[in-house]
């Protein structure tokens, strides 16, 4: 028995509804690693203050990109129209980039500084690298979806007269 278009186009809504609650969760997780990282680079000493000054700015640009986001869909705006999944694709993968740059950095001022300062002061910037880790993953796969999302609203455009 082949397929039929009703059948579908009825997976293609249940898909549509999967890949959109999906991301739309990982706002909360992102808002929360994000913020770990800013409580923590922020609450520590700074032995390479360009290098955590970028981690801060990362992840409060980050932060408030994410809750910005995050309300307007919570208002509604995502599904009228494309350009709002254009938005959140486009910066999903600039705020991956960032916290990507942000581990690496927030690492790098990690490891320079594990002789010379006191373990509680190491062990805040041990888990602020393993938190944007994990934010960069978080960023990564939203992006991911985000991607996926502008690919099927393209697809559907289309199809619409």
């Amino acid at each position: 028995m082949a397929p039929t278009e009703e059948s579908d186009d009825n997976l293609m809504r249940i898909y549509i509804e999967i890949s959109a609650a999906f991301p739309d969760l990982l706002f909360i997780f992102e808002s929360v690693f994000g913020g770990l990282v800013w409580i923590l680079v922020a609450s520590s000493l700074v032995p390479l203050p360009l290098l955590q000054g970028w981690v801060m700015f990362a992840s409060v640009f980050c932060f408030i990109g994410t809750t910005v986001l995050f309300f307007s869909y919570l208002i509604g705006s995502h599904y009228k129209e494309i350009s709002w999944v254009i938005l959140e694709a486009a910066y999903h993968c600039i705020a991956a980039v960032f916290y990507l740059s942000a581990a690496v950095l927030e690492g790098l001022a990690t490891i320079s500084m594990h002789n010379s300062f006191t373990q509680e002061h190491y062990l805040e910037n041990a888990f602020a690298t393993v938190f944007s880790s994990t934010a960069t993953l978080l960023y990564v796969n939203h992006a991911w979806f985000s991607l996926i999302r502008w690919k099927f609203f393209r697809r559907i455009r289309r199809t619409l007269p």
